[in-house]
């Protein structure tokens, strides 16, 4: 629950590194060739417009973000507007109150980000190459990341000074270890005698004709022009490949593996160096009869290492003096060093692990190699195409063929789908949304829709068949089932409060499970999540009120298969702390600190969004 809290107190500052940063790189498309022209912005805040395109790339970081949590797509359509809107504000406000980064702070944030390393390092031909990919010169980018760390800058300044007292945490710990005593019986969906009448069949569908009509479809037919298939169109040669290979041959290299270990004497105010020296030495011929974790254990003055036989772990380049890397690059599988000068004093070493490095021939990676030089050739290729692509679309509205023909690529044809489902190129959300919009089914060619990072597709519209009314002799069973269903829900909540009622009334809950010939559960200490109750039963359980005057607190859950829970709550204990949250305490206040913070942070924010000049439009949509 802690760790959760934390989680939590941090989500707003995550959305605006990954709408500020990783967006640039996961989304960065097709729609940032095309001017804004004469479309009209969604939303604005202040001079700053938001267009279709700005919302979809929002939108999909966003819905990635929350998969499988259910939320409801226009619920989430709505929610990527109103981050783009909150950080609009936010950014604005930094601005305008002074806030700043320096580039320095900035440069060294962009020297962390994985996208720019290479074997964990900063590349500065990675950082090249892909702002060059993306079309983004080093200035803009590095004006992005001071943003969002200025952003961030006065969001800690809130977040950061909140804390929690010691009142504060106990009542945590009373509400979270708080311990519930009840007992339930489950009512089971009841039988039904007799069928649906004709009349309520007819008044059921006359009410819900909607449901039972054949939903609106489309077919399309679509090009698409994907990096891997640019990649294959690069003509390659051995040359090319050997040249190449060089180029990437840190790639196909296993590095060396050496591990060390020391012994120390250390140089300070009462040992010269001469001292730490002649000791050294010493301890260099005591190995003559001695392994050198032992000795290490007994004289390295190296007190940390020492517990372990003297061991440093992997050996890196660029971590200690250079005196100490030459001497530990040189040795031999466990073969003792000369006493080596270092800061810190005589230092003895040895190789206690070595396992010699390997490059992979060009002719045994050949196939890897290949595959990669097409794909970097195949990137700015790839780029062209996208440009072409969408020139070629808009250009021709009213066919794919010459497009196709243009790029050298196929028309491809889907099966009807709905916008709710397709299969193949349809089950893309995204495709199934163009293909039924209103400039699609007026004949149309879609603007280029991104699948991914590396998939462009447009579509135009082949087939359309609107909804159709589906007779009520053809859906009747359809009809019965569902009103079949829904009494015996209602018969089984007619019976739930009949009994809930009873109880009220004083009746006792096993008198009622024995007279109803029902199952009476009974739990005692129910601890909040340290149960195996069904959820929707336990988050009922802890949400109800206290027993009042000695009298259980009854009420009713359903469960998602309709069976209804009629429980009774006899007790509520609260909670307190124990010796695991006890020590846990000082991470407790933190996190509840936070969480208060980001609470107040996000109060702000709110106020600062009701104060700016926020217009929004029109709903938006994801095409």
């Amino acid at each position: 629950m802690l760790t959760k809290i934390r989680e939590k107190s941090q989500g707003t500052l995550a959305w605006v590194i990954l709408v500020l940063i990783c967006v640039p790189f996961a989304l960065w498309g097709i729609n940032n060739y095309l001017d804004a022209g004469g479309e009209a912005p969604v939303a604005s805040v202040g001079d700053k417009d938001f267009y279709q395109r700005d919302v979809n790339k929002a939108y999909e970081q966003y819905s990635q973000n929350l998969q499988g949590m259910g939320i409801d797509e226009q619920v989430l359509k709505a929610q990527a507007l109103q981050k783009l809107i909150k950080d609009e504000v936010l950014l604005q406000y930094v601005h305008a109150e002074g806030l700043v980064t320096t580039d320095n702070e900035a440069r060294d944030f962009i020297k962390s980000l994985p996208y720019f390393q290479v074997d964990g390092k900063f590349s500065d031909k990675q950082y090249k190459t892909l702002l060059s990919s993306q079309k983004i010169s080093s200035g803009e980018f590095v004006n992005r990341i001071k943003n969002a760390l200025t952003m961030e800058q006065f969001q800690h300044s809130i977040v950061d000074s909140s804390f929690a007292t010691q009142y504060d945490v106990e009542s945590y710990f009373k509400i979270q270890n708080q311990e519930r005593d009840v007992d339930y019986i489950t009512v089971a969906i009841q039988s039904l005698t007799g069928q649906p009448t004709a009349e309520e069949i007819s008044a059921y569908y006359q009410q819900h004709q909607d449901l039972y009509a054949t939903p609106e479809q489309v077919s399309v037919e679509y090009v698409e022009l994907s990096l891997d298939d640019v990649a294959k169109k690069v003509v390659v040669n051995d040359e090319k490949l050997k040249a190449f290979y060089e180029e990437q041959k840190d790639q196909y290299t296993t590095p060396e593996r050496r591990k060390i270990s020391h012994i120390l004497f250390l140089i300070n105010d009462k040992v010269t160096e001469k001292m730490a020296l002649d000791k050294a030495l010493k301890a260099k011929q005591d190995l003559a009869g001695k392994d050198f974790a032992s000795l290490a254990s007994e004289v390295s003055e190296d007190k940390l290492t020492a517990k372990k036989g003297g061991d440093l772990g992997l050996f890196n380049l660029g971590v200690m003096e250079k005196a100490f890397e030459e001497a530990a690059s040189s040795l031999k599988l466990g073969e003792v060093s000369k006493p080596v000068k270092s800061a810190f004093g005589y230092h003895l070493i040895t190789v206690t692990e070595l396992v010699p490095g390997n490059v992979k021939t060009f002719d045994s990676v050949k196939g890897d190699v290949t595959k990669a030089y097409q794909k970097a050739q195949a990137e700015n290729a790839f780029i062209e195409a996208g440009e072409k692509l969408t020139e070629m679309s808009y250009e021709h509205p009213d066919n794919l063929q010459t497009v196709a023909d243009g790029l050298g690529i196929a028309v491809k044809k889907s099966a009807l789908f709905t916008k709710e489902k397709g299969e193949g190129v349809a089950s893309d959300e995204k495709i199934r949304s163009a293909a039924f919009s209103e400039e699609i089914l007026q004949g149309n060619n879609s603007a280029p829709i991104e699948q991914g990072v590396d998939r462009l597709v447009v579509v135009r519209l082949l087939e359309h068949k609107s909804a159709a009314k589906r007779e009520l002799n053809e859906v009747s069973k359809d009809v019965t089932a569902v009103l079949v269903k829904e009494k015996t829900q209602q018969l089984a909540v007619q019976k739930a409060n009949e009994i809930k009622n009873r109880l009220a009334s004083g009746e006792s809950i096993s008198d009622e499970a024995a007279g109803n010939k029902l199952e009476i559960k009974t739990f005692k200490g129910l601890v909040r999540g340290k149960n195996k109750l069904p959820e929707q039963l336990n988050e009922a359980i802890f949400k109800a009120a206290k027993p009042v005057g000695g009298k259980p607190s009854v009420f009713i859950t359903a469960l998602p298969s309709g069976e209804q829970v009629v429980v009774s709550l006899s007790k509520v204990t609260p909670g307190i702390m124990s010796e695991d949250d006890k020590k846990q305490l000082e991470l407790a206040k933190k996190n509840i600190a936070n969480a208060f913070g980001q609470t107040e942070f996000n109060q702000v924010l709110n106020s600062l969004q009701a104060e700016a000049d926020v217009v929004i439009n029109k709903k938006p949509q994801v095409q």
